[in-house]
């Protein structure tokens, strides 16, 4: 059983980056968001940790990050943060790919 480091690490940064969003700017949304996908992405990586093949919640989680963030990528032109989080999730996704096939 090994445990899915990287995973814990992608759902500590969304959740530090809503913390931030909301300390910086007083965005409780920012916070909420952060603390619902960062919960969501390290419960993916608790299951990834107990079974590789269980990436179904950490592919929802970042898959969906990735699309909204990089949509507001889009419309702002700001790297960050939306530029940042749209890229790790995307790297997510791909290696959650990845480990299906391994």
């Amino acid at each position: 059983m090994a445990v899915d480091w990287i995973g814990f690490s992608y759902a500590a940064a969304i959740a530090f980056g809503g913390f931030m969003g909301y300390k910086r700017k007083g965005s409780v949304m920012s916070l909420m968001a952060g603390l619902v996908f960062g919960g969501l992405s390290a419960y993916g990586a608790y299951n990834i940790s107990n079974d590789s093949k269980d990436i179904k919640v950490s592919l929802l989680a970042s898959g969906v990050l990735s699309v909204v963030m990089g949509m507001r990528y889009k419309k702002s032109g700001k790297l960050m943060p939306a530029g940042i989080m749209s890229g790790l999730s995307l790297l997510m996704v791909f290696r959650l790919l990845l480990l299906t096939l391994a």
